[in-house]
């Protein structure tokens, strides 16, 4: 058993993981709560439903980005920089990270380089509506993580157990496994009931 899997079997059974052991990323393990059985879950899948440590599962959003000029209900990069996204507790006003098209993703990590004016100057000031007037959900999260990081970059792991990113910056290897994911999708469901497609980005 090598080092990667003792990490895995270590975490495997924790509140960051689905039932498939998937790990999730750093920035949300505060902040999600399990969802049991959740349908058609696939193997290299993170599934979660958003909840805060106090309780609160009810959401806005609010963004960098822009409306999908054709489908209304997502929120895109602009032709400036990509999106950047907080979840908003209804209760309390408190927000938090959901996603950063910057700094989260395999393309953001080993791919695209940002300049500092695209990363800093990207203000989250608009509140996200639905095409049909909706603006609080409760919130599902999936990331997918179909990359194999120790086959393609374990070479590159230094002996502190830290990778060189495309920007320069050196982190621990297990948070770029952990937020180098593929595939992001957010889903709201509204007070009826109806489920929306808000956030559906391709990353690799």
């Amino acid at each position: 058993m090598g080092i990667f899997d003792i990490f895995k079997k270590k975490n495997e059974n924790s509140n960051s993981t689905t039932e498939n052991g998937i790990l999730s990323p750093t920035f949300l393990e505060n902040n999600v709560e399990n969802i049991v059985n959740p349908k058609k879950l696939h193997s290299h899948e993170w599934r979660r439903r958003i909840k805060t440590k106090s309780g609160g599962k009810i959401f806005r959003i609010k963004y960098y980005g822009e409306l999908h000029s054709k489908y209304k209900n997502l929120i895109v990069q602009t032709e400036f920089a990509p999106s950047k996204i907080y979840a908003v507790d209804i209760s309390n006003g408190n927000e938090f990270l959901l996603f950063d098209g910057c700094v989260h993703g395999y393309n953001a990590m080993f791919c695209d380089k940002y300049s500092e004016d695209q990363i800093k100057s990207r203000i989250a000031d608009k509140f996200y509506s639905s095409e049909n007037g909706n603006d609080k959900f409760e919130l599902i999260i999936s990331t997918y993580n179909g990359i194999d990081y120790e086959d393609e970059f374990r070479e590159e792991v230094d002996s502190n157990g830290k990778i060189e990113l495309v920007s320069g910056n050196k982190i621990d290897f297990e948070e770029v496994k952990r937020n180098g994911f593929d595939t992001l999708q957010i889903w709201g469901i509204n007070e009826n009931g109806i489920k929306i497609d808000i956030i559906s980005e391709e990353l690799a």
